[in-house]
């Protein structure tokens, strides 16, 4: 547990058996625990260090207050991350600057090999501090639906994440559960028809885009710095998201396929499942396969959605689920 403020563990041993125990001596810890003394005495030093262990005149040991302990090895922590923070913005400005009539050389790096674009991916939205664009398309080469670990991580920091799906995408396996998981992060998801291209931003400082294979068969991507051209994928990045259809997938869904009610009360989260990825293009066997349903069930609930809101044709109770709230309007 103590191993996230840099404790090792038997640091964590030996603080946990001086909890209660006050006045206790290495020799007696050595026997306690039975470890070698040199291991006991070298995790008191740590201990006392930090400030979790008190060390009396006559060489006994109390463990401090965990409270007051640990809330004190937390705020030294967290002054650390704060005056990192400062240095992370002042060294960005400098580097910035130093850019400023660079060659392009210095403007654009190509990464080569799928190691290599997983590995800049993940720093690409590591380095974010405000906010984290893409554009997602099939095939995926470097990182796979539910691999991308360094999202969670910046959304914890604050990182604001929105992405835009290229519509062939939510026939993809795994792609659905995987946006569900961003979606309850805090991700906005949006769908569009067509994507020109695969696309990470992170802020208005770096962007990767990845490139088609090489005729020898090695994926590549380029890394842009700050630039004209990193500000023109800006641009069509906010383009392309004013004009494409929000996706909504509220509940957990997936895996076998769910005992459906068909109350009247309204949509339940399955209905809203399929009403966004219809709304979204998929095909019926598509969608109905994506959400673990047989197409029977949902045509079923189709036909119960528009008994409910009083329409005939799909394209009427599009327009009935949209304006009812039912999902998310364009």
């Amino acid at each position: 547990m103590l191993d996230v403020l840099g404790l090792e563990p038997d640091d964590e041993h030996v603080y946990r058996a001086l909890l209660g125990r006050p006045n206790s001596t290495s020799a007696l810890l050595s026997d306690q625990l039975d470890m070698p003394q040199a291991h006991i005495d070298k995790a008191l030093c740590h201990l006392v260090g930090w400030g979790l262990v008190i060390r009396s005149a006559d060489e006994q040991f109390t463990a401090a207050p965990p409270a007051m302990a640990l809330g004190a090895l937390i705020s030294r922590r967290q002054d650390g991350l704060r005056m990192a923070e400062q240095a992370l913005v002042t060294f960005a400005e400098e580097h910035r600057a130093a850019m400023t009539g660079n060659s392009i050389s210095d403007l654009i790096e190509v990464v080569t090999g799928v190691d290599a674009i997983r590995h800049r991916f993940l720093q690409v939205q590591q380095a974010a501090r405000t906010q984290v664009r893409t554009f997602i398309t099939a095939p995926f080469v470097a990182v796979p639906p539910g691999e991308n670990s360094a999202e969670p991580v910046a959304i914890g920091r604050g990182v604001h994440f929105r992405a835009v799906l290229d519509r062939a995408v939510l026939a993809e396996p795994g792609i659905i559960a995987d946006a569900v998981e961003s979606m309850r992060n805090g991700v906005q998801l949006r769908v569009a028809d067509q994507l020109p291209m695969k696309l990470v931003l992170a802020d208005a400082d770096l962007g990767l885009v990845p490139l088609a294979v090489t005729p020898a068969g090695e994926p590549g991507a380029v890394l842009l710095h700050r630039s004209g051209l990193l500000d023109a994928l800006d641009a069509l990045f906010e383009t392309v998201w004013r004009t494409a259809h929000p996706l909504e997938l509220s509940g957990t869904g997936g895996g076998s396929e769910p005992a459906v009610e068909l109350g009247a009360e309204g949509p339940t989260d399955l209905d809203r499942k399929i009403l966004a990825l219809l709304l979204a293009g998929l095909t019926d066997p598509t969608a109905a396969a994506q959400l673990g349903l047989s197409p029977r069930t949902l045509h079923r609930r189709l036909r119960h959605l528009m008994d409910m809101a009083g329409v005939r044709t799909r394209m009427q109770l599009g327009g009935y689920a949209i304006r009812h709230g039912w999902v998310e309007p364009n």
